[in-house]
Parts: structure tokens; sequence; C-alpha cells
């Protein structure tokens, strides 16, 4: 019986690893993209509030087809065909970007990409959480996104290197077309060697059949608060560019830094996550809205710090939140439980990053009350449900 347990947790190990690769090398392509794609905008004459509307609207595309491709899964269990057709959708769209003549077609393929994201985020999500049962929820989409954020660091380093000898954003783009295509490669290996990764599954989930919690939709509600408040990079590199306070060479360099630190966060934070429960986000969401004073109103290495504390925040997002979402789901309702979470999670990013947007051409310092008091709002939320989880003795 111990070898049959220790079998399966280098089984469910390596495909979580192998999907980790995957996720490093597609965020080598799309997160060195958005490293440069609100600087890029914004020379092909797009404004501030144009920046926020286009991240946030495709955020909100991209996060409402994950409610219909999460029920799609549940009542077609397709799950390797949706993720392989998304990845190539979200990937291919990023080298075509080198080709974009102005900010609107720009927009339209900066919202193709996230699309495809939208597409095979919630399939992808289910077969790594049957995986991560074996390991720990938190730890195994703590490691994935490690991984993935390994991707997020070289990605924009890359980048960087591109501009400084090439200058132009053009040849970044294009470079990107390899680590897309390798990504591709290694999901069909991964497709070949795990057809079937719900035999992975053996935890029994927390909810029952017949529907969702009041615990759940408390927690939507919360992860719905730090959304709306947590601007997008783009928004970021766009103030960076604009009030010179960071060279567009080194903006790719800030973005990287932030990736390795959401990387390193989001294993720490997944291991507590395992031990301590949902109770952990309350230190997430004080720490997320200590970043807008800084990276708005501070200086240049203000900036700095305000930009290792959204990575922070951003790692333990992933880590937590994904792994939140399949303890307080049934297997069978699983892609539902995560397609419903990102649609209002995603719903909520595009209301905040379009205020925000806004709210930048109007007053900064608007902007970063907005960001940080949205954000506090969601401990008394997760205070509700901690009080739920004692009354009721349940562990999350």
């Amino acid at each position: 019986m111990s070898n049959f347990k220790e079998f399966m947790n280098n089984n469910a190990l390596k495909f979580i690893v192998l999907m980790g690769v995957v996720s490093l090398f597609a965020d080598m392509t799309y997160e060195g993209a958005r490293s440069i794609t609100g600087p890029y905008l914004a020379i092909l004459g797009a404004s501030a509030v144009t920046v926020g509307f286009v991240a946030g609207f495709g955020e909100l595309a991209g996060y409402v087809l994950r409610f219909f491709s999460g029920r799609f899964i549940d009542s077609t269990g397709r799950y390797w065909a949706v993720t392989i057709g998304g990845y190539l959708i979200n990937l291919l769209a990023v080298p075509l970007l080198a080709l974009a003549g102005s900010w609107e077609m720009a927009a339209v393929l900066i919202i193709i990409e996230r699309l495809g994201k939208g597409i095979r985020v919630p399939p992808r999500d289910v077969m790594l959480s049957h995986a991560c049962s074996q390991v720990g929820q938190g730890w195994g989409f703590g490691l994935q996104e490690a991984l993935d954020q390994t991707g997020a660091i070289l990605g924009p380093l890359i980048v960087a290197v591109i501009l400084f000898y090439h200058g132009n954003y053009q040849a970044g783009f294009a470079f990107l077309l390899l680590p897309a295509v390798l990504a591709i490669l290694v999901l069909l290996v991964s497709r070949f060697l795990y057809p079937h990764p719900h035999e992975l599954e053996v935890e029994v989930p927390y909810l029952d059949a017949k529907g969702f919690r009041r615990v759940y939709w408390l927690y939507i509600m919360a992860a719905a608060l730090i959304a709306a408040g947590f601007a997008d990079f783009a928004l970021i590199a766009y103030h960076f560019q604009k009030a010179a306070l960071v060279s567009a060479t080194l903006i790719p360099i800030f973005y990287a830094v932030a990736m390795g630190v959401d990387g390193v966060a989001a294993l720490i934070f997944g291991r507590l996550f395992d031990k301590m429960g949902l109770s952990i986000m309350i230190v997430v969401a004080l720490i997320s809205s200590l970043f807008a004073p800084l990276v708005f109103l501070g200086g240049f290495y203000l900036a700095f710090i305000g930009m290792v504390l959204w990575g922070i925040s951003m790692g333990a997002q992933e880590s937590i939140m994904r792994s939140a979402v399949a303890v307080m789901s049934t297997i069978k309702r699983r892609g539902s439980a995560y397609g419903i979470f990102h649609t209002i999670y995603g719903v909520s990013w595009f209301a905040g990053s379009l205020i925000m947007g806004w709210l930048y051409d109007f007053s900064i310092a608007y902007l970063v009350v907005f960001s940080v008091v949205i954000q506090l709002i969601s401990i008394p939320v997760f205070i509700s449900m901690l009080r739920i989880r004692n009354q009721k003795g349940e562990n999350i």
C-alpha cells in the first residue's frame, strides 16, 4: 500500500512539473509581451484610460469565457481538447503583435490572447487539482505557479535585452514565437503521457454535490474585492513611462523582479494555506493594499519596493485562490466552480482597471485611495468565513 501511495505521489508530482514547464514557456511568451504592452500602446497613441480599458476588458473577456469553459468541460469531460485549443489561441496571438500597425490592432490581439487563456484555464486547473490532491492543494498549485513565474521572469528579461540591442518592441514580440512553440510541444507530450489526469484524484472534496455553500460565495466576494483594487501591470508600466520614473529598458526588469517574487511567494503561501487554510488571506490582503501608494506616489526606489509587494500578493493569490476552489468543490462540479470564481473575479478586475485608468487621468491620489480601501474591505469578509469555519468545523 505504501509503495502504491509513493508511486501515485511521484506520478502526480511529475504531472504537476510537466504542466509547470508548459506554464514556464507560456509565461515567457505572454508575460514577456505584457511587460511592454502598456508602453507599446502608448507609443501607438493610446491614452491612459485606453490602456486601462484594454487591460481590463481583455481580462474581463477572458474571465467571463472561463465560466462557459468550466461548464463545458463539466458536461463533456474534454479537458485536454479545450486546454490545447486555448493554449494555441493564447500563445500564437503574441508574436502577431509585432505586425500591429495601430493601437487598435494591438488591442484586438491583446484581447484575443486573453480569450485563449480564458478558454484553457478551467480545464488545466481541474486537471492540476487532481494531481495536487496527492501533494497538498496549496503546495501543488504553488509549485506550478513557481515554475510559471520562472517563465514570467525570463520573458521580460529577454524582451529587455532585445529592446537594449534592437530598440524596438516589434523585435521583442517576434522572438516570443520560440517559447510559444516550446510550450505547445511540452503540452502535447503531457497529453500523451497523462491522458486521464482525473485518475490521480484521491482526496474527498469539501462540498457535497448539491451546490456551493455560503463560505464559497463569501470567498468569491473577498477575492473580487482584492481583484478590483489590484492594478494591472499595463497601467503601472504606463505610469512609469509617463512620469519618467523608470526607463523603457528597466520596465521589463521591474516586472521580472515582481514575477520572481511571485514564484517564491506562491510556494511559501501555498504551504501556509495547506497548514492554516484561508486565514492566511488576511495577511495577503494587508500586503496587497500597500503596493499602490509606493508604486504610484513614490520615487524610483519606493516604486521598486511597491513592485515587490505587488509580486508577493500576485503569487499568494495565484496559489491560494485556485487551491481554495479545489477544496470547496466536488470533482463533478469543479470546472463550474473554477468558471464561476474566475468570471466574478474577472468582472471585478475589469471594473477596477477601468476605474483606476480613469482616476489616473483625474487624480493619482484618488487612484491610490481606491486601491487601498477596496482591498482592505476584503478582510472583514475573510473574517466572516473564518467564523463560519469555526462554527461548523469546516476545514478551510
